[in-house]
């Protein structure tokens, strides 16, 4: 007797029965970079289809996204000035904390998520306060707390430390709680590794660093087994959420992660992911659209619960 699987694949309608894995728009997050000025819809040349918004059109962009059935936006900031400290992160006038009160004010229902972190902010470019030629762990959670605090002070429904430093989770929670937002969530970036895949973005958001590179803090690509423990410890430390960044190169962690950790589990699905894909398509070498849905759809398979992704929007218009 031969055992026929190919019946379970014979027709569109008999895979759709069967089919283990589900992507739906509400699992999607869409990052937005936000910059100073008004009218600007700036285009990202190494993310096609991607900009840098000012404050006045980002609040259009989060409507059409929020139209498209996508429930959440992450925002990521590019200041006017920079500083060896990174004020700008943590002023309450800043770029993303206007567009964090704009974006509320007009879809107050839409989740608001914000990246936390003072590499956008540094003119070093890295993700913390510099000393004797390193990044100062301590001084450098107290300061990604206050940033966190005016996030919220703005209205972010989670803010989203992305600086992989020691202890920072505690600090935000501790902070968040004393100021009255006990009810602001933290989205940990738990596992981010070191990793080349993040190179577009460091375009986007004119963050490369000025020196060396961010491998004394974030992770070592060839580590499986760390992951776990900087999700664990997160978890310990209060995090609502947990991330596994990157994603496609990484679904073993996601998997792994997934296995240990009980809060929801959001994947990013980064610029160079994005970048990848999209020069593949234009350059007729595969079909764009069937490698956007397949990555995503792996990625959910991997054990993700949400996903952000650049290619929101383009999948939204598929799902829906």
């Amino acid at each position: 007797m031969i055992i026929r699987p190919r019946r379970l694949r014979r027709t569109p309608a008999i895979r759709d029965m069967v089919r283990e894995t589900t992507l739906s728009t509400k699992d999607l997050i869409m990052p937005l970079f936000v910059r100073h000025g008004r009218g600007e819809r700036e285009p990202i040349s190494s993310m096609p289809g991607q900009y840098r918004f000012s404050p006045d059109i980002v609040i259009r962009e989060a409507e059409e996204t929020w139209s498209m059935g996508i429930p959440a936006v992450i925002l990521f900031g590019i200041p006017e000035k920079k500083d060896p400290v990174g004020s700008s992160a943590y002023d309450d006038g800043g770029v993303v904390q206007r567009a964090i009160s704009a974006i509320k004010d007009k879809l107050p229902d839409m989740t608001v998520m914000t990246d936390v972190c003072l590499c956008e902010y540094t003119d070093h470019g890295h993700c913390g306060v510099i000393r004797d030629g390193a990044v100062d762990n301590d001084a450098t959670i107290a300061l990604l707390a206050r940033q966190a605090l005016s996030h919220a002070k703005a209205g972010a429904d989670f803010v989203a430390p992305s600086d992989m430093m020691d202890g920072r989770v505690a600090a935000i929670r501790e902070l968040l709680d004393e100021a009255g937002f006990q009810d602001t969530g933290i989205l940990s970036y738990a596992v981010k590794y070191a990793s080349a895949f993040f190179g577009p973005f460091r375009e986007a958001a004119e963050s490369a660093p000025q020196f060396g590179d961010r491998s004394g803090y974030q992770m070592d690509p060839a580590n499986a087994n760390e992951a776990i423990k900087e999700a664990i410890l997160d978890m310990e430390e209060g995090a609502d959420m947990i991330m596994v960044k990157p994603a496609l190169p990484y679904l073993d962690i996601i998997r792994r992660v997934r296995e240990e950790c009980l809060l929801p589990l959001v994947a990013y699905n980064v610029s160079g992911e994005y970048a990848m894909i999209k020069a593949a398509d234009q350059n007729g070498w595969m079909d764009g659209k069937r490698a956007m849905m397949e990555a995503l759809t792996c990625i959910k398979r991997a054990g993700a619960d949400l996903i952000i992704t650049y290619f929101a929007k383009e999948a939204a218009a598929i799902l829906k």
